[in-house]
């Protein structure tokens, strides 16, 4: 399909489907559209924190914004040798973000955007769409930022689209379609506000880590 012929309504009656857009790479015009056999998801609240990256979150003086950059977020997932970003997508998620659609979690240290995550919301579920890193381990703090905030605001599916060694080591789980579109479904029916509650400081998420686990 042409990535122009894509709109943000349309990209996201395909999600509540299980369907996604990709390109082969961000000199490609064209999206393609997937459904893994196999789709990865991530515990809303229950992602392992290992002791090795409690002493990280403890020690390094971090913090987490949401919605603060949208787009160097996206930028900065897509600033890889590699990517599946393309021009068309990089329009698809400013409009969705602009609908309300789509979200940004920013990991900084100081003022200095360091690693984050984006993603697209629709009822209770979210979909996880990349993350970046520019320092060792913040791209491990997103995901613990994150697991924390969806919790917190209601959401009871974190799409992962494919499931990956690293995501599985920290809690990430492969499932069956069949499966998946039975949680989508149920989360789709469940009302979850993602800029309705406030991410904790890095002391506070290790507190709340620490009582769950």
């Amino acid at each position: 399909m042409s990535g122009g012929g894509l709109t943000a309504e349309r990209m996201l009656a395909a999600y509540a489907q299980g369907v996604f857009p990709m390109a082969q790479s961000a000199s490609d015009p064209q999206l393609y559209w997937f459904e893994p056999g196999l789709r990865g998801i991530l515990p809303v609240g229950g992602v392992h924190v290992s002791r090795s990256m409690r002493r990280v979150l403890r020690h390094c003086g971090w913090h987490a914004t949401l919605d603060r950059d949208f787009t160097g977020v996206v930028q900065g997932c897509a600033d890889r040798a590699e990517t599946w970003i393309n021009a068309p997508l990089m329009a698809l998620y400013r409009d969705l973000f602009r609908m309300g659609h789509a979200h940004s979690l920013e990991v900084r240290a100081g003022n200095e955007l360091i690693g984050g995550m984006f993603g697209l919301t629709l009822g209770g579920a979210f979909f996880a769409e990349s993350m970046f890193s520019r320092r060792s381990n913040a791209s491990k703090a997103a995901l613990i930022w994150m697991s924390s905030h969806l919790a917190r605001c209601g959401f009871v599916l974190w799409d992962t689209q494919y499931p990956n060694p690293h995501l599985a080591s920290m809690g990430g789980q492969a499932i069956p379609r069949a499966e998946y579109r039975r949680r989508l479904a149920a989360a789709l029916g469940v009302r979850a506000d993602f800029a309705g509650c406030a991410l904790p400081g890095a002391q506070a998420l290790l507190q709340e880590i620490t009582q769950t686990s």
